[in-house]
């Protein structure tokens, strides 16, 4: 299947249930997703749509306002269109428009206006749309949106708002339109009520202001807290959107008072910052901020396309939930010994961060979500720093999505280990071993020559200090008095201030070293130079993907599924953000100038003042890569005393050089022991 023919299946569908949710959301009332993830849909089919301009149709969800009035209402034709504003989510995004703009502002005006003067911003109510008519003063209509050209008459629930003025002092025939609201503490206290009288909780505000407009019956409306927050003044036709909202509130209406005006986008976009703290202290909802060229006459001038104008957008605030694509399932090792499975995701982002990974908890809940590999999912963010799965959109779903083998998917990413379900748990673990005694493993691997090489922290000290529950994590290590380690029986004060401090000097290890550490499954010492040199940082391994890693040699499937395992739990990520905060920084070292570098070797048998492991390790100091089979990537050999059989015949099979105790010692540029 071709990339087009790919796009266009997923637009198809996209299409369907963008169209399913509009009519539940605008028609109905219902909500069948949160926002944040219908919003997140929009956006990639109008990307998609972007990409390939010929698959767009006139019933596209970017080319209308969806929703159709409902026949309980008397219809009413809007005399100017009700629009609604293209999304934006990005700096970049903004500023694209920004540029769009400008260019097409020079080409319609011939030159005359070259440049935008002035940005008026509001921020964006969460509420139900509507229009109001006055003639002479009085007040005589109130028009829902609908689908844009066609509203619904709701002037007798509309009259029933408080903050709506009945008079105004102006003549003619004046549009006011805004968004009908419900603060967040009216709408508590309303479902506080109903808890109280054993009756369902309203889902959310936004829902409950467009039911209580859409009863029939006014004193419902009536009955709730309902608001009218004006955002545009369609006629009187002022000069500039700021002048609107002055005479918005000159004629008794009430707006955000979050309107301003600025001279420059750079000031627009500190403006959005601003916003998206502060947004949590208004008293109503809010998901964005709306970005509009000042000036209504250039604002007239460059039009609408689709069903959007062009001289304005809404900027979305960072969501709580969005929607993406599971590329992979792998399952990580947490210091308890559970197995706990993890979706790698297409990166997207949620509460403004980027988003690679979501828990999926236990098997079961794999099963309850009936999730594949392939699927389209939404996704949330509560506080967690791992996101969570919330739904499967099964109407999404490929034809060869792929279904989990967690048993399988245990056996293939960790030959090594068995596993159990204990009895009356949900998750599977390692079998045979117990949070405390993987804590000691890590804790003494962590210390160990091939990792940090702490002096003092050898088996029987680090029992020791977890036995008196000094030491509980391996953040703990760095937290440690010498004053608290001298009470235990092993240590006298020398002692135990000689263990703190080394323990302290190991804050700035090499980054390599500091990996190995870590003890990620199946990467050992070489593996670990070979990410360091690539990646140069743990933030950067820590955003790897499977695809990059697998491009990286000795690092195939299994290497790959664990170390995005390793950096998809949270307890992981916790560990390291922990380390950082108590100021552990691993240092990369650039071993491209190294003597050795870009070099292979294999050290067999024992030589003369170095076990293997040490004479292996020297190699690496010198920049060489040291690996455990003879290739034709080899460079040479290096036997002592007893070398390994298979070895020394591999070697001489391929040409490969071979090097006695006295080459070795040559190649270190140091002199073999008399």
């Amino acid at each position: 299947m071709t990339k087009r023919q790919e796009a266009e299946a997923r637009i198809a569908k996209l299409r369907d249930l963008i169209n399913d949710y509009r009519y539940h959301y605008h028609v109905l009332d219902e909500s069948i997703m949160s926002e944040a993830a219908a919003d997140s849909l929009k956006h990639e089919l109008a990307t998609l749509e972007k990409e390939f301009p010929d698959l767009i149709t006139p019933d596209s969800p970017t080319q209308r306002i969806a929703g159709r009035p409902l026949d309980k209402f008397t219809k009413v034709p809007h005399a100017e269109r009700m629009i609604s504003l293209a999304d934006v989510f990005s700096e970049a995004e903004i500023r694209e428009w920004v540029e769009s703009n400008t260019k097409l502002i020079a080409e319609l005006t011939q030159g005359r206006e070259t440049r935008i003067r002035e940005y008026f911003t509001d921020i964006k109510m969460d509420g139900l749309a509507c229009a109001l008519h006055y003639q002479d003063g009085l007040f005589t209509q109130a028009v829902t949106r609908g689908d844009g050209l066609v509203g619904e008459d709701v002037t007798m629930n509309v009259r029933t708002i408080e903050n709506i003025p009945l008079r105004i002092d102006e003549s003619g025939h004046v549009e006011v339109r805004g968004e009908i609201v419900i603060f967040k503490q009216d709408f508590d206290e309303l479902n506080a009520k109903q808890i109280k009288s054993g009756e369902k909780p309203f889902a959310n505000p936004r829902n409950l202001a467009a039911g209580s407009i859409r009863q029939l019956d006014p004193r419902i409306a009536a009955s709730r807290k309902l608001r009218f927050m004006g955002y545009d003044l369609v006629t009187p036709n002022l000069p500039t959107h700021a002048e609107a909202y002055a005479k918005l509130r000159e004629l008794g209406f009430r707006t955000s008072g979050e309107d301003k005006v600025f001279s420059n986008i750079t000031d627009v976009l500190h403006e959005i910052d601003r916003l998206a703290d502060y947004r949590q202290t208004l008293p109503f909802n809010t998901d964005g901020m709306v970005i509009k060229i000042n000036d209504r006459a250039i604002y007239q001038i460059l039009g609408i396309v689709g069903k959007t104008p062009r001289g304005a957008v809404a900027f979305k605030f960072p969501a709580e939930e969005s929607t993406t694509r599971v590329r992979d399932i792998v399952i990580s090792i947490g210091r308890t010994g559970a197995a706990t499975p993890v979706a790698i995701l297409d990166p997207v982002v949620v509460a403004g961060t980027t988003v690679r990974h979501a828990s999926l908890h236990n098997a079961d809940e794999i099963a309850r979500l009936d999730l594949r590999i392939g699927d389209t999912v939404i996704i949330y963010k509560a506080g967690d720093i791992i996101p969570q799965v919330k739904e499967v959109l099964l109407s999404l779903r490929p034809q060869n999505a792929v279904k989990f083998d967690y048993l399988e998917a245990l056996h293939r990413q960790y030959p090594d280990l068995e596993f159990e379900r204990p009895e009356g748990e949900v998750v599977y673990r390692v079998k045979g071993e117990n949070s405390a005694l993987i804590l000691e493993r890590s804790l003494e691997y962590y210390a160990s020559k091939p990792a940090l090489n702490i002096d003092g922290l050898g088996e029987k000290n680090v029992k020791a200090l977890i036995d008196a529950r000094l030491v509980r994590s391996i953040p703990d290590l760095y937290r440690l008095k010498a004053e608290q380690v001298a009470q235990l029986g092993r240590f006298a004060k020398l002692s135990a201030r000689k263990i703190v401090n080394a323990i302290q000097a190991s804050k700035t290890p090499p980054l390599h070293k500091f990996i190995t550490a870590l003890g990620i499954r199946h990467v050992g010492t070489q593996t670990a130079i070979t990410l360091a040199n690539h990646f140069g940082s743990i933030e950067a391994l820590s955003e790897a993907t499977e695809e990059e890693l697998q491009k990286l040699p000795d690092v195939g499937q299994i290497v790959a599924e664990s170390i995005v395992a390793y950096f998809a739990d949270e307890d992981n990520l916790k560990t390291l953000t922990e380390l950082r905060e108590l100021g552990v920084q691993p240092q990369y070292e650039d071993q491209s100038q190294l003597p050795l570098s870009g070099q292979s070797y294999i050290v067999s048998g024992t030589l003369a003042g170095f076990d293997r492991e040490a004479a292996e390790d020297k190699l690496r100091q010198l920049g060489a890569t040291v690996t455990s089979s003879v290739t034709k990537a080899t460079t040479a050999l290096i036997v002592g005393q007893k070398p390994g059989k298979s070895k020394l015949d591999r070697a001489t099979t391929l040409g490969i050089p071979i090097l006695d105790e006295a080459g070795f010692y040559q190649l270190i540029g140091e002199s073999l022991p008399s």
